[in-house]
């Protein structure tokens, strides 16, 4: 039951129960407001359900050991903590939705490229894009990650004209499962040996940080991201 202090607040402390039961009491209050989210629930929000000596990092980790035979756990994407589905489901969720492309939308190679690119070198504009991947990179591919919600708008740059400047959205970081933007690896470090260009090593970085496989046709976003749960 929840427990408010006499001034009708929410009593965060809970400093007349005993420390396990404080503690439960805490995990239960942070799971009911994670999977109620529908978007991922920043560190400050559960903080004001929770008392100031509550480690969150490890109460989390305490739900997800109780999980851990369930088929989602609570990850830390987007900044915030959200429900998913394990990866090992994703067929389930798929086989629910009758096709192979439930989940995020796919992606061509040239469209990946240049989410890679603005993930990498964000703010940059189109012709910076371009010239980066040495394609055109056209205002109907932006469009599309546009429309995706994993790229938006960012400052004009200062050049001539004032182009706009693209960067990723927060919807990039929860479709990939990334914490932040810290979370994408070091390009460098990923090199197999050989020397690449640069649009190369941005692309794979991105795939492999993503797990998102490459072949002839299309880069398949769907098949290869975690698939959510939506609570």
């Amino acid at each position: 039951m929840t427990r408010y202090a006499p001034s009708g607040r929410l009593d965060r402390e809970l400093s007349d129960l005993p420390e396990g039961m404080r503690w439960r009491e805490w995990m239960m209050r942070a799971e009911a407001a994670i999977f109620a989210a529908p978007r991922p629930v920043a560190r400050e929000t559960l903080a004001r359900l929770v008392g100031d000596a509550c480690r969150l990092d490890a109460l989390v980790a305490d739900i997800n050991e109780e999980l851990k035979n369930r088929p989602y756990e609570i990850v830390f994407v987007a900044g915030g903590f959200q429900f998913r589905t394990r990866p090992r489901h994703a067929e389930t969720l798929r086989a629910l939705a009758g096709t192979k492309d439930a989940g995020p939308p796919s992606f061509t190679k040239l469209e990946m490229l240049a989410l890679a690119a603005i993930a990498y070198q964000q703010p940059v504009t189109r012709a910076q894009l371009s010239r980066l991947a040495g394609h055109d990179i056209s205002r109907d591919i932006l469009g599309r990650l546009k429309s995706a919600g994993v790229i938006a708008p960012g400052p004009r740059a200062p050049m001539p004209g004032a182009p706009i400047a693209w960067v990723t959205t927060a919807r990039f970081l929860e479709m990939f499962a990334l914490g932040s933007l810290r979370d994408l690896p070091d390009p460098e470090a990923l090199e197999a040996g050989e020397a690449r260009d640069a649009d190369e090593e941005i692309e794979a970085a991105l795939d492999d940080a993503l797990g998102l496989a490459e072949d002839d046709g299309d880069l398949d976003g769907a098949a290869c991201a975690e698939a959510e749960l939506d609570a």
